[in-house]
């Protein structure tokens, strides 16, 4: 049986604006604040581990709006939790 629960893009934007906006005012702080004549080297790992953080947070967010979408597509079981044997 095919999983066809879909998330949209628009979920995923929504889900994720305020991570981003971290993401971007980190990556930002990580270049701006390295001293001169050493940008690559004093901005680089803490502009990777802001995106970094970005991805695992978007990844996570994205499977549980999978799973949120899922668990939404069946209907909520009646008054004896679904199970015959015990009506």
């Amino acid at each position: 049986m095919a999983n066809r629960t879909r998330i949209t893009k628009a979920q995923l934007r929504k889900a994720l604006e305020a991570d981003y906006e971290t993401m971007l005012d980190e990556a930002e702080q990580a270049v701006n604040d390295a001293p001169a004549g050493a940008i690559i080297r004093a901005s680089e790992e803490p502009f990777r581990d802001a995106l970094a953080r970005f991805r695992r947070v978007a990844f996570q967010k994205a499977i549980q709006l999978k799973a949120d979408a899922a668990q939404a597509a069946f209907p909520p079981s009646g008054p004896g939790g679904g199970n015959p044997s015990e009506e």
